[in-house]
């Protein structure tokens, strides 16, 4: 704001040019979404492969909302903040998933209160079929990310490939209700969470190294054209 004086009056002139603000970017949110993901999905695939036999097998349920859910989902939005378009879109959607997966287990897959054995069975059926329709719509969205994962390193392109056939064997199983291809896809999403786990460990460690590579993730499949 700049004041003239002209004779006995006063002038002001507001001086609106535009200033340009530097922000700090925020810690790199990815192994913990990484980690988010990973846990809960373990713990969903140890039931899926028939592990949690002294269990209830409902262990993933609440970490679904809490840290697959919530934790990743709020990972998603600082890689948003640090205008990173892979790491928000993906933490970001998976985070829906998991407290979108959370919400179905609780409000539809139980059967509609006094079904008698036979309604109670038909819904079992049908909520099997509702798991199969799930997956595969994410297994749509993981393909294209799989191939965008190219970009990155080797660890997080092996972290969406064996999401990739983890979502894939799942949604066949339980299309075709069969609990073998299930137990299969179980194990294949254990597998999945010892991979992003350890993209998780490496990005911590690595951070704190000063990006000193102590756990290696690898290059690029497909480098990105340089910038010009």
């Amino acid at each position: 704001m700049r004041r003239l004086l002209t004779g006995r009056n006063q002038l002001t002139i507001t001086d609106e040019r535009p200033t340009s603000v530097m922000t700090t970017p925020a810690a790199d949110p990815a192994p913990l979404g990484l980690a988010a993901f990973a846990l809960t999905t373990f713990l969903l695939s140890a039931a899926n492969a028939h592990w949690m036999t002294t269990a209830t097998g409902d262990a993933w349920l609440g970490y679904a909302f809490a840290y697959g859910g919530l934790a990743q989902f709020a990972a998603g939005m600082w890689e948003f903040r640090n205008r990173n378009v892979f790491g928000a879109t993906a933490f970001s959607t998976y985070g829906g998933f998991w407290i979108g997966l959370g919400l179905w287990a609780l409000l539809v897959a139980p059967a509609p209160a006094g079904a008698g054995p036979v309604a109670a069975a038909a819904h079992a059926a049908a909520t099997t079929k509702d798991l199969g329709w799930i997956l595969l719509a994410f297994a749509i969205f993981n393909t294209y990310m799989l191939l965008w994962s190219t970009l990155l390193n080797w660890a997080i392109f092996a972290v969406f490939l064996t999401l990739e056939a983890t979502e894939v064997v799942l949604f066949i199983g339980f299309f075709a209700n069969n609990t073998s291809v299930i137990k299969i896809g179980g194990i294949v999403g254990v597998v999945t969470a010892i991979v992003a786990w350890y993209a998780s460990a490496a990005i911590v460690v690595n951070t704190m190294r000063g990006g000193a590579p102590t756990l290696p993730v690898g290059k690029p499949l497909w480098p990105a054209r340089p910038s010009v």
